[in-house]
């Protein structure tokens, strides 16, 4: 049998290939430490699985759900976004539509508009699945570089004329996977102000807005006046609520934007299971203390992670929000070089820059997913594997 031709274009996704390489080592016995993949190590609260257990128990849950979210799911998120960001004008009927997760609705909006030759414009480096979407659709990404020099922020200036009139969708993830930047208000009004200028559909992924540390809260991108006639939101319930497994989340904005992306999960997918979003309803209403027992532990991780790379030789600030260290490589070695020895050496598993696009390269990830004693493993192995940042 013969493959499509677009699947040679597609790289193989890069944590689908970590898990090959762990799932290989540990089965010769090496123990491994993996810092790679985004993933929350701990259950949702207690609360919101209680509420699952009872939605399940519930006979009229079992039915297929509506295509855009059950309303009430869909008013609570309306809700949420009014009481953490004072945006008080969405309308749960046309402007906010559930998720399965952040993913599928990311990729979803590549088919609701982009075509064979145009453009997307896509950090790099990025979520993989910004570019590989643009691909499957048949589009061409264009990459905005994020570097150190503008705090890994996209140089709108820097996007040629004739690109920008070619784009169908401008990507920006604030706070950042994988350099864990942040972006202020005023940098999402020039989003807002570029797209209108060229008729481009904003899409800001949204899915850390909650994993912040040192009080700060970070901005949405409708809170610009008329963002909503431009732009539409990701948001996911995965890391803020430790519900990655569960696959919820909802998208918010540009009415129109978010019919197009209904009329594409109707012929694609039949919605989230019912049980599933009323457990989110559920977290919705979570306290800011509760908020803060999940953030808390991974400012701890990060406290003992920053200390430790300093004393290796790492001069680096601990990041305001995300789960993810960027890290400078050491000189003379490549992402991927740097990644195979830590992985050689101290069977410590991370991610290469360069997976996430060649702006990437000279970089390597690390999350806070693991316990706080596996951290301090790792850190053990790359000092006594006399591992430093010179």
């Amino acid at each position: 049998m013969e493959l499509a031709k677009r699947l040679e274009k597609i790289p193989p996704y890069l944590f689908a290939e970590i898990d090959r390489k762990e799932v290989q080592l540990v089965s010769q016995g090496v123990d491994i430490i993996n810092l790679a993949k985004g993933d929350p190590d701990r259950p949702a609260l207690d609360r919101i699985v209680q509420t699952m257990h009872d939605a399940i128990d519930t006979a009229s849950n079992h039915c297929y759900p509506p295509y855009q979210g059950i309303q009430q799911f869909r008013e609570s998120a309306a809700r949420w976004m009014k009481h953490r960001f004072g945006i008080g004008d969405l309308d749960p009927n046309s402007e906010i539509i559930s998720s399965i997760g952040s993913k599928e609705a990311i990729h979803n909006i590549f088919l609701a508009f982009v075509e064979g030759g145009d453009n997307t414009l896509i950090p790099d480096p990025g979520y993989p699945v910004y570019r590989t979407s643009t691909i499957f659709v048949g589009g061409e990404p264009y990459a905005m570089p994020l570097k150190s020099e503008n705090n890994f922020l996209p140089d709108l200036s820097s996007i040629p004329e004739e690109i920008a009139h070619k784009s169908k969708l401008l990507w920006v993830n604030y706070p950042n996977n994988p350099t864990g930047a942040i972006a202020t208000l005023e940098f999402f009004e020039e989003l807002v102000t570029f797209c209108k200028e060229y008729d481009i559909l904003l899409c800001h992924d949204h899915a850390y807005s909650e994993i912040a540390y040192d009080n700060y809260k970070p901005p949405s991108v409708l809170q610009v006046a008329g963002a909503k006639d431009i732009a539409i939101e990701f948001h996911s319930l995965s890391k803020s609520y430790n519900m990655a497994g569960w696959r919820i989340g909802f998208v918010a904005g540009n009415a129109k934007a978010i019919g197009a992306l209904k009329q594409v999960k109707s012929n694609i997918d039949s919605g989230v299971f019912r049980a599933i979003q009323v457990s989110a309803i559920a977290a919705f209403s979570s306290s800011e203390e509760e908020l803060k027992s999940v953030s808390s532990v991974y400012q701890s991780r990060r406290e003992i992670l920053v200390q430790g790379l300093r004393s290796l030789g790492w001069s680096i600030e601990a990041p305001k929000a995300t789960l993810y260290f960027w890290v400078p490589v050491p000189q003379g070695y490549s992402s991927t070089e740097f990644v195979t020895l830590l992985l050689d050496k101290c069977g410590i598993i991370v991610a290469p820059g360069i997976g996430y696009g060649e702006s990437g390269e000279g970089f390597f990830r690390i999350a806070l997913t693991l316990p706080e004693e596996r951290i301090q493993e790792a850190l053990q192995r790359m000092h006594d594997a006399g591992i430093r940042y010179a």
